[in-house]
């Protein structure tokens, strides 16, 4: 499974491919395809990694798990393929963008063009089953993607984490924030949305990165 993931992220993250957990987690990925219908595509399980190259990372958004609707997951966290229908989380990311920064409303949810510029869009579990969220819940992804953010927290600096809602938040407790930047706010999910309006961390990442010499974000 992971022959897809680009070298660099690979070499990095080689000793978690050899534990235990790891192995097994292959196990249930390879018996899930026999018998079920699962997201992304086998080729976008690692999309976020090989879209956003571990030099590059500046940002990283922490979503939960795959859309399990057919079509919708592209291995980058809120984001959709390009024709699908724009998903209420996404949407209401979007009009924090326009709050924030004045921007249109894009009318396509893919995502790349974040990634490409140096945010990585990190779901906590990378693979569903089709039609069930969560399926792949305490398979082994959660440890390989605290592994990828402790990675990111020790071997870099300057990078905003945004952490929306509370799953993410726990998640993003491995980060140094003496070291980065953490911004918070409840998830953009409709139910919550309210919470989540008028923080302002679009704006505020980008201040932060320009703040460091770095390249901010055409969000």
């Amino acid at each position: 499974m992971n022959q897809t993931l680009a070298p660099y992220w690979k070499e990095k993250l080689a000793t978690e491919f050899e534990k235990p957990y790891f192995q097994k987690l292959v196990t249930f990925i390879e018996e899930e395809q026999k018998n079920q219908t699962i997201y992304p595509h086998e080729s976008l399980i690692f999309n976020a990694f090989n879209k956003c190259s571990f030099d590059n990372v500046k940002v990283v958004i922490i979503g939960q798990d795959p859309y399990h609707g057919e079509g919708q997951a592209n291995g980058l966290c809120f984001s959709v393929n390009e024709g699908v229908k724009i998903p209420p989380s996404l949407k209401n990311i979007f009009k924090e963008i326009q709050a924030d920064l004045g921007k249109d409303i894009p009318t396509s949810g893919n995502l790349e063009r974040w990634a490409e510029q140096g945010v990585l869009l990190l779901n906590a579990i990378l693979t569903v089953r089709a039609n069930k969220a969560a399926s792949h819940r305490n398979k082994g992804w959660e440890q390989f993607t605290d592994a990828v953010i402790r990675l990111i927290s020790e071997e870099k600096k300057n990078v905003v984490f945004l952490l929306w809602g509370k799953y993410a938040q726990e998640k993003g407790q491995i980060v140094d924030n003496s070291q980065h930047l953490i911004l918070k706010s409840a998830h953009p999910s409709p139910l919550s949305a309210k919470q989540f309006f008028d923080h302002r961390h679009f704006s505020q990442t980008n201040d932060y990165l320009q703040q460091w010499g770095k390249v901010p974000i055409e969000w």
